[in-house]
């Protein structure tokens, strides 16, 4: 045992080396040489300290990312091969002989343990983005948000647990069938609620002020035959510099969300684009698309996570001290093999968002007619957010879910000279 924790942190500082070295020294961010000068070229609206910024913030945001990344895993082996999983389920079981009551207090400690073997990196990520000028939040405002997350995870998880558990012991062949339908309308329930319930818990949603700028959204809306009433702004200029819109929610609570910042750093064109490519993504009904993927994925997944549970069990079950699946013990073991499938899949699920993502800047350039103010309003988010213009390969397969800039505002630029040519 002691040689196996051992190689696991070994692996581990081996692991966080070669990535250390892959972002810092091997990786190439530099764009093509063709689009040197052009609009896509960050040297063109980028000052030189702020190019020094994005490049020293990229990286090490980064490095975080994937320090932290196997943080988890590694929490939920070596908890399992301590006997730290059985030892919560037996002080749970002391405690009350509830079912119900059991797995909220083994979520509780789990949780709480998981988040003490976070807190570190979550709060470095923090006060890199204070020194940065991304996060204005104060420390106070930002850990309420850190308890808030807390309380709102175990709770949501506390309801998925306790149905979990009751139908692997009492469908201990189909259990995993059982949960994929339960889990179709868990998705839609979570959506509807999204906006109404969970969103407020961490800020302010209103109308949007400004009427004139409202009524013009709403006329891009009707063009494309979506029919909103409103446009939601939220007070994110209390926390970040950086700015963004989204569309969330289902049915009758789906919403188009723009953050204040937008307002203050945009024009009034490329707060169209903005909101035009939003509208984009409603129309080409990627909502549901993505909905409709992560079912089809979770069938999988469900599946996967069974055989490879019960497959771990009979192989490791006396080590990691779980006899049976319906055991809460074994709960670190699903969690952990529900985060690496997850991983896994990410490449996959992160470019079908930027084919989505490039989609709704396609969409958006031919309702508004206009390319040009969209090429400015993705500098300034670029600016604003010190975001990466172009970068290193294994990142953006890992990471993004947008197309990176270099890639958006040369695209824009080649359509604007492409219109500007039929004109002529």
């Amino acid at each position: 045992m002691k040689k196996i924790i051992a190689w696991t942190f070994i692996g581990y500082i081996l692991y966080a080396l070669a990535m250390t070295f892959y972002i810092w020294i091997a990786s190439d961010t530099s764009i093509p040489s063709e689009l040197a000068g052009t609009m896509a070229d960050p040297a063109t609206f980028l000052n030189e300290e702020e190019l020094l910024l994005v490049d020293e913030y990229a990286k090490i945001r980064n490095t975080l990312y994937f320090l932290t990344l196997p943080t988890e895993w590694i929490f939920y082996f070596i908890l399992l091969l301590l006997g730290g999983a059985r030892a919560i389920q037996r002080w749970a079981e002391r405690i009350t002989k509830y079912k119900w009551i059991q797995a909220g207090i083994y979520l509780f400690w789990l949780t709480l343990f998981l988040t003490f073997v976070h807190f570190p990196f979550s709060y470095i990520r923090y006060q890199l983005s204070v020194k940065y000028n991304i996060t204005v939040q104060p420390f106070s405002g930002w850990m309420r948000d850190q308890l808030v997350g807390f309380w709102e995870g175990i709770l949501v998880m506390w309801i998925v647990v306790c149905v979990l558990y009751i139908l692997i012991r009492k469908f201990q062949k189909w259990w995993w069938v059982i949960s994929w339908l339960l889990f179709i309308p868990f998705i839609f329930l979570m959506m509807y609620i999204q906006p109404v319930v969970i969103d407020p818990l961490y800020n302010d949603f209103t109308e949007l002020k400004d009427k004139e700028l409202e009524e013009k959204i709403l006329g891009l809306a009707a063009e494309s035959d979506i029919p909103a009433e409103k446009v939601f702004e939220v007070n994110m200029s209390e926390k970040t510099n950086s700015i963004n819109a989204y569309v969330t929610g289902v049915g009758g609570n789906a919403r188009i969300v723009l953050w204040d910042t937008l307002l203050t750093k945009l024009n009034e064109d490329e707060i169209l684009y903005i909101m035009a490519h939003e509208m984009g993504h409603y129309v080409m009904n990627h909502i549901v698309v993505g909905i409709s993927g992560y079912i089809l994925f979770s069938f999988f997944g469900f599946y996967f996570v069974m055989r490879v549970a019960k497959w771990s069990i009979r192989r490791f079950g006396e080590r990691f001290h779980i006899q049976h699946l319906n055991q809460l013990a074994s709960l670190p073991l699903l969690l952990l093999l529900v985060s690496l499938l997850l991983f896994v899949a990410s490449p996959i699920t992160n470019a079908v968002s930027r084919h989505q993502e490039h989609a709704a800047d396609v969409y958006a350039i031919k309702l508004t007619k206009n390319p040009a103010p969209a090429i400015g309003a993705f500098q300034e988010i670029t600016k604003s957010g010190l975001s990466e213009v172009n970068p290193p390969a294994l990142i953006k397969f890992l990471r993004y879910t947008h197309p990176p800039m270099v890639d958006r505002i040369s695209y824009l630029e080649n359509y604007l000279e492409e219109t500007d040519k039929h004109l002529d």
